[in-house]
């Protein structure tokens, strides 16, 4: 049987760790971006871009929707987090960058993690020449009856 499990809590990340953290990434540390980083990560979750808008902008700063969206891309790209797709019109922003897969509810919207042992995944098709394997993510997608 497959068991998942949400992050319970998350990790409070100090503005000296979360600049570092950018810095080691190749990142600029703007205002901005730490915010977002530490919305992020405080919160330990699964987070739409929408979701970390409303979150930044609840705490009286004002980050513009094109700030937020462009910085959980240059974050995606750099590593900093993980973009799930879990359907066309919902992508998450994962703080947890570790191998992992995910369950998704289809009729909730809710996404959570599943321990990577718990799935098996075989028969990869042949990479093209020169390519190297960057990961495979595995989405179960389920709705209640």
């Amino acid at each position: 049987m497959m068991h998942a499990h949400a992050t319970e809590h998350g990790k409070r990340l100090s503005q000296p760790e979360i600049v570092a953290l950018l810095r080691g990434r190749g990142i600029n540390p703007t205002t901005q971006r730490i915010q977002i980083v530490r919305v992020l990560f405080e919160r330990g979750t699964h987070l739409s871009a929408e979701d970390v808008f409303r979150a930044v902008n609840a705490e009286s700063h004002h980050v513009s929707k094109a700030t937020v969206y462009n910085t959980l891309g240059l974050l995606a790209e750099k590593g900093v987090v993980r973009e799930v797709i879990a359907d066309p019109t919902r992508i998450f922003y994962d703080p947890n960058t570790a191998p992992h897969h995910h369950l998704y509810d289809e009729g909730t919207g809710q996404l959570t993690d599943i321990d990577a042992g718990e799935v098996q995944v075989s028969g990869l098709p042949e990479l093209p020449e020169g390519a190297m394997l960057q990961g495979v993510d595995v989405i179960v997608r389920f709705r209640a009856k």
